[in-house]
């Protein structure tokens, strides 16, 4: 069993080190931190007592890691990134209890960025260089600027080229459907009517749009740094249609991952039940349209991303018996 390497020129009074873990110089980690194994932490890292990190964790040089932190495994934290643990310090005034900051697991933070306190970066997600971190990030994010905005999706493949015009001939597809690697989603153009008088969209139930809603509903009005979304439906069928402006939509079927742009009043995009679907980056006049297949159930929403990988594994397993 390989022990854990402290050099030389390191301070390390904290006994829970995990085995293979490397403390370069002048490093200072205080008695009550705790960290795991294989991590590499690299010169001029401070650490505080009460942070714990996973394993397989990199910290680069100029790093501080103060009370709160909860860091996953196989994080990447880059040169000289910056932590906050009280949203408003004094000189010597402390708080009953720091801020909790949590980076879950396989999270990439870029150089010199700066992430305030109390918030959650979701797994997997990628932060860029500079960029200031003021709000909790969603699993697989890609989040730049600052404020932080977020900007994309960590392995979500390029939108389709909505000008090519592809039409699938999967007889499972509705009329005008554009095959998606996401399982069951479809990008379809509905008709349009180009008139001197004024233009006409239009879509039929059952066969531009594969159900009968029962709901509709709106969004507008969403400041172009916030996200909606960020859940699946365990029954519920929805369709979306940009009606004004633009917006882009994540889905995900817990294997394959895509990004839309809806920029056109006759672009469709269906998202059957248990798709994790996101919708981001909206213009100042965006008007999304939503259909939906059944009433408001509470019930039949899936929140966490977490949550829907679980239930995914479990559907995969139940369809192989």
């Amino acid at each position: 069993m390989s022990e854990p390497f402290i050099h030389s020129h390191a301070i390390c009074e904290s006994k829970k080190i995990g085995i293979k873990t490397r403390i370069w110089a002048f490093s200072h980690v205080l008695p009550g931190a705790v960290i795991g194994q294989d991590c590499n932490i690299c010169d001029h890292v401070f650490i505080e007592n009460d942070v714990v990190l996973g394993d397989n964790v990199t910290v680069k040089c100029g790093v501080q890691l103060w009370d709160g932190l909860r860091v996953g495994n196989n994080v990447f934290i880059g040169p000289n990134v910056t932590f906050a643990n009280d949203k408003y310090p004094r000189s010597k005034v402390y708080p009953d209890q720091f801020l909790q900051t949590i980076i879950k697991d396989g999270v990439s933070i870029g150089a010199n960025a700066t992430i305030l306190p109390g918030i959650t970066i979701g797994a997997n997600a990628m932060i860029g260089a500079g960029t200031v971190v003021t709000k909790s990030v969603p699993d697989n994010a890609l989040v730049v600027g600052n404020p932080g905005r977020l900007k994309g999706y960590v392995g979500a493949k390029s939108e389709i080229d909505h000008e090519r015009g592809l039409v699938s001939k999967n007889k499972d597809n509705h009329q005008g459907a554009i095959p998606s690697r996401v399982k069951g989603v479809q990008l379809a153009f509905l008709p349009m009517v180009n008139d001197l008088r004024g233009n006409l969209s239009v879509g039929e139930f059952e066969r531009h749009i594969p159900f009968i809603p029962r709901r509709y509903f709106m969004v507008f009005d969403v400041p172009s740094k916030e996200v909606r979304g960020e859940h699946a439906h365990l029954k519920c069928h929805q369709y979306l249609i940009c009606i004004k402006g633009e917006c882009s939509v994540l889905v995900d079927d817990g294997v394959n991952r895509e990004a839309f742009k809806l920029d056109k009043n006759n672009l469709g995009l269906y998202l059957p039940p248990m798709t994790w679907g996101v919708q981001y980056n909206y213009s100042h006049d965006a008007v999304l349209l939503v259909f939906a297949s059944d009433y408001y159930d509470p019930s039949d929403y899936v929140r966490s991303y977490d949550e829907f990988i679980a239930l995914i594994k479990l559907q995969s397993v139940q369809e192989k018996k």
